[in-house]
């Protein structure tokens, strides 16, 4: 294979104002929302070249925010930087700051304001 193996991921959500501010907020990013003949879809920063995935907040009737579902996994410094603007964008804390191995460093899981479970990793 010459590629990693995610090339894309789309996160449901409910209500995509309150999803695009709580994104914004924990990750200091900016989402631009784009309307696919009402589809919405919040795409996240991306740079050609760069390790990492693409990936977009989804609204749209077949999608449903679940935490049961796929985790996807953002990466991070170091993920105690964003687990600690999780609760005031209005997300909460599923799994705090957890080392997984010294090899593999830390990871984290939060439930965002849509009630999707995500993850943050991160080496140190």
């Amino acid at each position: 294979m010459k590629r990693n193996m995610v090339g894309w991921f789309e996160i449901p959500v409910s209500d995509m104002d309150r999803a695009k501010a709580f994104y914004e907020t924990v990750f200091k990013v900016q989402i631009e929302i784009h309307d696919f003949g009402g589809m919405l879809m919040g795409w996240f920063p991306f740079s050609e070249g760069k390790e990492g995935a693409a990936g977009t907040l989804i609204k749209q009737e077949t999608y449903v925010p679940s935490k049961e579902g796929t985790l996807v996994y953002f990466m991070s410094d170091d993920v105690q930087v964003e687990l600690d603007r999780i609760e005031s964008a209005g997300g909460k804390i599923y799994q705090p700051k957890t080392q997984i191995s010294p090899e593999y460093g830390y990871m984290g899981v939060f439930i965002d304001t849509e009630g999707n479970r995500v993850a943050l990793h991160s080496n140190k």
